[in-house]
């Protein structure tokens, strides 16, 4: 006997999270937290956000995370340490963050075997990168002489996008105002990804894995955007039809 199994309930999206010295009330703890907007934009396009907090893990930690997963969001936050990349660090990098460096690069590696849809954000595309055997510029206004993508004091700057042609296209069209804060950016391109979008000074905005069903990465923030979730929606998406192919029915 075979019976459906309902693919209308809500995809469960897993999304990193900081892990950071905070204050709460009389507490000043390591602890870990992520912005409101980012969980807020997956929950708006109609899915459910799960948190994934860096913790100590290995290839088959990986997979058992995201086999409870239906999509993988890689969030913004501190610069990855350039030793990954075989670089000493710039003046301007941050301190290194290994233990959520190696948290997100496991989970890399395991949502592209697995072909676990996933949206990399910011550092997310870095992290991306890097996971591929890429490299970064470490301070970008060394390149394009301005700090046009990082105005700083938690002010996001306005900088235009231009999408070349892919699944992102299909999600954002063909350019968008994206809300920047980043002083680096992809540079050398790691193994199999493409570029898909650049900013007017040839900085790289967007990549994706192609060998994968959806692999997107953006510079920007487009959760920043309350009112444009459409990189959230292609998420969410993609994640609610591999649920149904996974599970679209059993067998009694």
């Amino acid at each position: 006997m075979v019976l459906s199994v309902s693919n209308s309930l809500r995809p469960l999206i897993g999304l990193t999270t900081y892990l950071e010295q905070a204050q709460t009330g009389v507490w000043d703890v390591p602890a870990a937290f992520l912005p409101k907007v980012y969980f807020d934009a997956v929950t708006k396009a109609g899915g459910i956000a799960i948190l994934l907090p860096p913790q100590p893990i290995d290839a088959q930690i990986a997979r058992q995370v995201l086999a409870g997963l239906d999509g993988l969001i890689i969030t913004g936050g501190k610069d990855v340490d350039p030793a990954r990349y075989g670089q000493v660090a710039h003046p301007e990098t941050d301190e290194p963050r290994p233990d959520r460096d190696a948290w997100e690069d496991a989970l890399l590696g395991a949502a592209i075997e697995t072909e676990l849809p996933f949206l990399g954000i910011c550092r997310g595309a870095q992290m991306l990168n890097v996971a591929r055997g890429g490299t970064l510029v470490q301070h970008l206004p060394d390149v394009v002489g301005s700090t046009r993508y990082n105005l700083g004091a938690g002010e996001f700057a306005d900088n235009e996008v231009t999408v070349e042609g892919s699944k992102l296209a299909g999600m954002i069209g063909d350019s968008v105002v994206g809300k920047s804060y980043h002083h680096q950016a992809i540079d050398r391109l790691g193994d199999g990804l493409v570029v898909t979008a650049r900013s007017d000074d040839g900085t790289i905005q967007a990549v994706e894995l192609p060998s994968v069903p959806f692999g997107v990465a953006v510079q920007w923030h487009p959760e920043q955007d309350a009112d444009d979730i459409r990189l959230f929606e292609g998420l969410v998406d993609a994640a609610r039809q591999r649920r149904a192919a996974n599970n679209g029915s059993v067998t009694q």
